[in-house]
């Protein structure tokens, strides 16, 4: 039998939620087609089970989506995922999003999110960041246990507002605190 160290047990951590970050979430896909589709089902569903987003949608300077972001840990954990950047309903670019976090965390999900860039100074920001960081700067519209998103009128007036929905898997909660997009070329 052999010692596992914690810096051995913390890469094996690392390297499984790498693996599990990688399975369907569209990397080496067919590039930009497949994620514009995954963009557009993801949409359609948003709007279709959240009739109230459509609201954010028609206020919004622009919305990335991210139809997909895998994350796993235990105790050290990762996660990944692609997505569009859609203004005027069209797509102008391409963006990953990835997350490391250290803590008491055991399981893995997934997950789509939708950031809702409600000022063109929000939009601006994020598209000339070299690596723009989710955190204080978003508010949070969540779905209640009718199904329904909520906003309240603090959320409608903030820059960003990002919606979490699909939650699929054993991992206990999903925010998008430390969570980095970067532009990508599909």
């Amino acid at each position: 039998m052999t010692n596992l160290t914690r810096r051995g047990f913390a890469l094996t951590g690392l390297a499984a939620a790498g693996v599990t970050a990688a399975c369907g979430n569209g990397v080496g896909s067919n590039g930009a087609s497949e994620i514009d589709a995954r963009a557009d089902a993801t949409l359609s569903y948003l709007y279709s089970e959240y009739p109230n987003t459509t609201d954010l949608r028609d206020k919004a300077a622009g919305i990335l989506v991210m139809p997909l972001v895998t994350e796993a840990g235990f105790g050290f954990g990762g996660g990944y995922g692609r997505g569009a950047l859609r203004v005027n309903d069209v797509t102008v670019d391409y963006y990953s999003a990835t997350k490391g976090s250290v803590g008491l965390q055991i399981g893995a999900q997934q997950h789509a999110h939708v950031l809702f860039f409600m000022t063109d100074g929000a939009l601006a920001d994020f598209r000339s960041s070299n690596g723009w960081a989710a955190g204080a700067g978003a508010q949070y519209v969540v779905a209640n246990e009718g199904g329904n998103l909520s906003a309240e009128t603090t959320n409608l007036l903030a820059p960003v507002i990002a919606v979490i929905f699909g939650q699929a898997g054993l991992k206990i909660g999903a925010t998008l605190e430390g969570i980095k997009y970067n532009r990508i070329i599909p």
